[in-house]
């Protein structure tokens, strides 16, 4: 798509044309979209930029942080909770490609995010000067649109194109490239915000018949089955979906991004599915005789073997973006459209039903599961601390209203599977691309979004210091987010691949860690470390009940494995408990 193309724009007749300059306009525009709140980092190729933001820092609050895959993951924190377009910025070259993995995240866990970079001058494109790099070329693999911007003229229509693409039907993110000289140029400015793109049609149409067939199928079901994804908080469908479970009385699983859009303590809310979830949902979705998709995608995380995934069911994919349909699962009823308006629509054509042997089922397998690997998580009885118990006391001290930043590894399987959420947008983590280094700034931005919310980031040793220099962007900025470190010396995740099944040829996943409490003191944040079962739940009050930012780094058992699991390649319902 090209700047060119036609958009339909809401007009403000009270705005006049103005003549500023290109960096000017990148602000306004900001403003007009009403941002309050950007993650970056200077450099020379987008200094006339950070010139006008100081003229703005009354209205736009800049936080610098310490590098910039630091500003995306923080700009996906504060959108994640927030529900708004979150936003970074970089200069040219090192400073843009940096940017990229949190792009890639943002991209595959559908983010809203808009990326400004600086750029060379127009003049110097393709040359090779000096931080110079392509990074419209580097960054359309992973990014929902992006655009160049080479005349100061073109800044408010690709702004506003940008907004709207990366919020509206599947968000994502957007990157706009700005040359130097287009930010120093000078025009005649007004902004219109965009609110439609002649090619693009973000939400497609529902069809009437596929819903009553999806009803029909519905009501006809023995043994139905839900799982559902983060669509259904991007589509702000919480209460309708909550409606149509319990109408319908249909058990519901979720992935690890639908976390948190129904409560944990729901009676119908059966627990998580795929590679490390739990016992019944993976295990009865290969027994249910129909399957309903709602906001997910059908990830191979989720899936495991596709030759024997839910064979048996009949399958109804409720989705907003059309690629996602029979991309990895073959459906018989896909169900398109917005999510909270599809589900509206189906609640009147569902008939009431209570499926009390089916939830019997999921109960029978719950306390196999209880018995085998829960209980031993969170009440053990060996000497280690397991991660379990950490995230059970953190429940406790929270009341589950705490938002819950994962980062990558056991500790995020943990916290998805034992965090308890009692409000929606609560679990916060990087799903599909499995981004080590994320949860430290995104916890920062979840708690510029959400100030009133607890946010509390759970982190292994191995991601912690992948970006651990973000501590002096939580110093500088007085963020009080709750740190916890659980630390076992290893890349715990793939140290447990390598005992299962790679004889325990642990190869480079060992660590020899730094004196973490030390660093976070070094950065005025209060800390406090825990070996004892008996220490823990003192410790986790007085970091819940301080003011300011607290680390906790607690010492987990070592060699601590995370189950259920479905090993690679076997079919979900080959789960293993042990």
């Amino acid at each position: 798509m090209k700047a060119t193309q036609t958009i339909q724009k809401e007009t403000n007749n009270s705005q006049v044309t103005e003549r500023i300059s290109g960096s000017e306009a990148v602000i306004k525009c900001l403003l007009a979209e009403g941002v309050d709140i950007l993650y970056g980092y200077p450099g020379g190729a987008i200094m006339p930029v950070y010139d006008e933001l100081y003229k703005y820092q009354d209205r736009i609050h800049h936080v610098m942080t310490r590098h910039e895959q630091g500003a995306t993951h923080a700009a996906q924190g504060y959108a994640r909770i927030s529900g708004k377009v979150g936003v970074a910025i970089a200069t040219s070259g090192p400073g843009a490609t940096n940017l990229i993995t949190g792009i890639a995240d943002a991209q595959i866990d559908s983010t809203p995010m808009v990326c400004i970079t600086g750029q060379v001058g127009s003049h110097l494109l393709g040359s090779d000067a000096f931080q110079e790099t392509d990074i419209v070329g580097i960054s359309t693999p992973v990014t929902k649109w992006n655009h160049q911007i080479t005349k100061a003229s073109q800044i408010p229509e690709v702004m506003a194109k940008a907004f709207y693409i990366a919020r509206s039907g599947r968000p994502g993110p957007v990157l706009i490239d700005i040359t130097k000289d287009a930010q120093f140029e000078e025009f005649d400015f007004k902004y219109e915000k965009c609110t439609g793109i002649r090619s693009y049609k973000p939400v497609p149409k529902t069809d009437e018949a596929t819903l009553k067939a999806a009803a029909e199928a519905i009501n006809a079901a023995k043994k139905p089955f839900i799982v559902w994804g983060q669509g259904v908080i991007l589509g702000k469908a919480e209460d309708a979906f909550k409606a149509v479970i319990e109408k319908a009385g249909i058990p519901s699983a979720w992935t690890i991004l639908g976390a948190s859009a129904v409560p944990t303590s729901h009676p119908l809310n059966v627990g998580m599915v795929g590679m490390h979830g739990n016992y019944a949902p993976n295990v009865l979705t290969n027994d249910c005789d129909v399957l309903i998709a709602i906001g997910m995608r059908f990830d191979d995380r989720v899936t495991g073997n596709l030759a024997s995934y839910a064979k048996q069911a009949k399958i109804i994919h409720f989705e907003i973006d059309p690629a996602e349909v029979d991309k990895n699962v073959k459906t018989d009823i896909a169900v398109l459209g917005d999510a909270k308006a599809s589900l509206e629509a189906l609640l009147p054509l569902l008939e009431e039903k209570t499926h009390q042997e089916w939830h019997q089922r999921f109960k029978d397998l719950y306390d196999v599961e209880y018995e085998k690997v829960i209980k031993h998580d969170l009440y053990p009885t060996k000497e280690g601390l397991t991660m379990g118990e950490v995230l059970k006391e953190i429940n406790i001290q929270t009341k589950g209203d705490a938002a819950i930043v994962s980062d990558v590894g056991q500790h995020q399987m943990v916290a998805c599977r034992y965090a308890n959420f009692n409000k929606t947008k609560s679990n916060i983590t990087s799903g599909g691309l499995g981004t080590m280094g994320f949860a430290l700034p995104a916890a920062i931005g979840a708690k510029m979004a959400a100030p009133d919310r607890e946010v509390v980031a759970i982190i292994g040793d191995g991601g912690y210091q992948m970006t651990i220099q973000e501590l002096g962007t939580i110093f500088q900025q007085k963020t009080p987010v709750k740190i916890v470190v659980l630390n076992n010396e290893f890349l715990g995740m793939v140290r447990q691949w390598q005992q299962l099944f790679f004889e325990k040829r642990y190869a480079s996943t060992e660590m020899v860690n730094p004196d973490f409490v030390a660093i976070a003191k070094g950065y005025s944040i209060a800390a406090n470390k825990v070996t004892k079962r008996e220490d823990l739940k003192e410790a986790v009050k007085t970091m819940m009940e301080t003011e300011g930012p607290y680390f906790l780094e607690v010492r987990v058992e070592k060699e601590g494995n995370v189950f259920p699991m479905i090993p690679t390649g076997a079919s979900v319902s080959e789960i293993r408990l042990e």
